[in-house]
């Protein structure tokens, strides 16, 4: 279905759109050692329909070959999660981190006033599928943090788990390890989910403050094959 097309969600809620978005309309690129989709512009992909959504900056869906990766390179004012949908993902950053992410991980780095990481697969036999999110703080000039979050299949199965959430939102901890959603210095929320067939989640949107836009959500189905 061609991403112009919009239907209601629900008869009761007209005004709420749903817009589709096929996974083969996205940009991305093989490069060998990695196979990258992009949901936003990206690198050498440019679509101007497809800049962002709200702060919501980047989702690249990537795999990277065993024995491979991105080398050290630097960020600054940006929120960066990685999720780990399959293998293992070593993150080495100028802070000090060093750690090996597997299934169920994620990582957020708030970049603040400026970071430099790598991420490999030092993995020699497995591939790594992850998915890399960038959303826009709201607040610049911070000092830059790393933190980490597991959650397991078993929680997330049939669930809309909040993984991610504003640093200033109800249950969030600002500390490097802890339970609970990793705290984002962004307005952005993310969601996970693993849905048996035949079963549903419901999300509720929470009412929009006065003269803020209304809230929006955007759905990312993770691949489960590289085509």
């Amino acid at each position: 279905m061609s991403t112009s097309a919009a239907n209601a969600l629900s008869p009761r809620f007209p005004q709420v759109k749903l817009v589709p978005r096929p996974n083969a309309e996205r940009g991305g690129a093989d490069h060998g050692w990695l196979k990258t989709f992009h949901t936003f512009s990206f690198a050498s992909y440019w679509d101007p329909r497809h800049n962002s959504f709200g702060n919501l900056r980047v989702i690249n869906e990537d795999r990277v070959e065993p024995s491979e990766g991105f080398g050290t390179h630097g960020h600054r004012e940006m929120e960066i999660f990685s999720y780990v949908v399959s293998g293992e993902l070593e993150h080495k950053d100028s802070m000090g981190n060093l750690e090996i992410l597997k299934r169920g991980d994620i990582q957020l780095t708030s970049a603040g006033t400026g970071i430099r990481h790598s991420e490999y697969n030092r993995n020699n036999k497995q591939q790594v599928h992850f998915l890399q999110i960038w959303a826009q703080p709201s607040v610049a000039g911070l000092t830059p943090k790393y933190f980490t979050r597991h959650f397991t299949d078993a929680e997330k199965l049939d669930k809309l788990v909040t993984v991610v959430a504003p640093i200033d939102a109800e249950g969030v901890v600002d500390e490097r390890e802890a339970k609970g959603p990793a705290p984002a210095q962004s307005t952005v929320t993310f969601k996970a989910t693993i849905l048996s067939p035949g079963k549903t989640v419901e999300h509720t949107f929470p009412t929009a403050a006065d003269g803020q836009p209304a809230r929006k959500g955007y759905i990312h189905v993770v691949q489960t094959r590289s085509t």
